[in-house]
């Protein structure tokens, strides 16, 4: 049932910005109205601190390689610790 709801929707969607597109004065006011629509769909992350080190780590950072051979070992851990154990 959702399902015919979302098609029609997004038909009713197509439909209008076909009709806007067709007038060169709306052309303006359909660029904007797809942007808004874009943003309120998947917002842009414009708020995001870029990572410093990511790719490229540094060798002789002992406790970052510490910290990243730890997580490694985290599923062999759990599987010994835990899995392992019932049988």
């Amino acid at each position: 049932m959702q399902t015919k709801t979302k098609n029609a929707v997004m038909l009713g969607a197509g439909a209008a910005a076909l009709w806007m597109a067709m007038k060169p004065e709306n052309k303006a006011k359909l660029t904007e109205m797809a942007t808004q629509v874009k943003e309120k769909i998947m917002p842009s992350k414009t708020n995001v601190v870029p990572v410093q080190k990511a790719g490229n780590p540094d060798p002789l950072d002992v406790e970052d390689n510490k910290m990243v051979s730890e997580g490694a070992m985290y599923g062999v851990n759990y599987y010994n610790e835990n899995l392992q154990e019932q049988r």
